[in-house]
């Protein structure tokens, strides 16, 4: 449907968050025509927002510098898609990684218009996220510095947990942010081995922005970048399985800490990774307790292996007729 005045407001927002614009480039993101964007500037100064027009060849429209817009103001179906967006984020596991999501999801849904409340309860209660993928949410402000730092090219100063859970202190240049198959990496220049590395978001225990600046490779696709580092790790299974236990068993039966594991009505979910399939069946067999391998299957068929290894040993010993002690 056509609306005259969330376009309006739209160029509002564009004029904002950009601080200049061409006519052109305003009809284009708007898709539509010179004149209709002038239309929207003289409403927009009929309504006491005062917009500047640079004349001449190169010309642009920009908000008088120093004016303190109002707040900001949704459309309705804008706040319907904010609100949508939070709520993807939450069945996605995401917003785990900060209380923030779940603030600013209730404070939307406080100011909502009745009619638009209604709609977005009813996605919450109707729609289901059945999607078993694993995921491992990073911390938001880890996702957000690294962002910044890379946007304002700064140097930035973390402490990484590696896969053998020693924490090393290093700078580091990020060249990008780039979320794959459930998990986060930042690739860019380690200071501490004097080339590119791959870091896992959710390794880093601490991180801030230095002073000190780097500029970005020239022609660099991160994307291919990270790609390319993923392929020369050693194969990582991501693994989730079911223990028939409490959290503190879990904990001191495994000796991890609780980010590993997830406590449920009926037990504990276990996950992580794991580049020894055969080595995780032998350590799951040695639990004690009931478990089951939601994934990978390649899990399940090393402990069926291993039970039939256990099961051929038992058997030499009963037919070497050896008598307990």
């Amino acid at each position: 449907m056509y609306r005259p005045t969330a376009r309006v407001l739209t160029v509002l927002e564009l004029l904002q968050s950009r601080g200049r614009m061409t006519g052109a480039e305003l009809a284009r993101r708007l898709e539509v025509n010179i004149r209709t964007v002038r239309e929207y500037i003289a409403m927009l100064g009929d309504m006491g927002i005062p917009i500047e027009a640079e004349r001449g060849r190169y010309g642009a429209y920009r908000l008088r510098p120093g004016y303190k817009l109002p707040p900001l103001i949704f459309t309705e179906d804008e706040s319907f898609a904010l609100t949508l967006s939070l709520l993807i984020a939450r069945g996605q596991e995401f917003a785990r990684a900060s209380a923030a999501f779940e603030g600013t999801l209730a404070k939307v849904l406080r100011v909502l218009p009745e009619a638009t409340r209604t709609q977005v309860q009813a996605v919450e209660q109707a729609v289901l996220f059945d999607d078993d993928s694993f995921r491992i949410p990073p911390s938001l402000h880890v996702v957000t510095t690294l962002s910044s730092a890379r946007q304002a090219g700064r140097r930035v100063q973390l402490h990484y947990r590696s896969r053998q859970g020693e924490v090393t202190a290093r700078g580091f240049d990020p060249y990008g942010v780039v979320s794959r198959n459930g998990i986060w990496y930042t690739l860019g220049y380690c200071h501490l081995r004097q080339g590119q590395r791959l870091f896992r978001l959710d390794r880093i225990v601490a991180l801030e922005i230095a002073n000190e600046t780097f500029s970005l490779p020239e022609n660099f696709d991160v994307r291919e970048a990270v790609q390319q580092a993923l392929a020369a790790v050693p194969n990582e299974w991501q693994f989730e399985v079911w223990l028939k236990t409490t959290l503190p068993e879990a904990q001191r039966s495994l000796r991890l800490p609780q980010t590993f594991f997830e406590e449920k009505s009926d037990g504990v979910l276990f996950r992580g990774e794991a580049t020894d399939l055969s080595w995780m069946a032998q350590k799951l067999a040695g639990l004690g307790m009931p478990f089951i391998i939601h994934r990978p299957r390649e899990l399940r068929i090393a402990l069926s292996k291993y039970a039939q290894k256990l099961a051929k040993y038992a058997q030499l010993m009963n037919e070497a007729e050896i008598e307990p002690e």
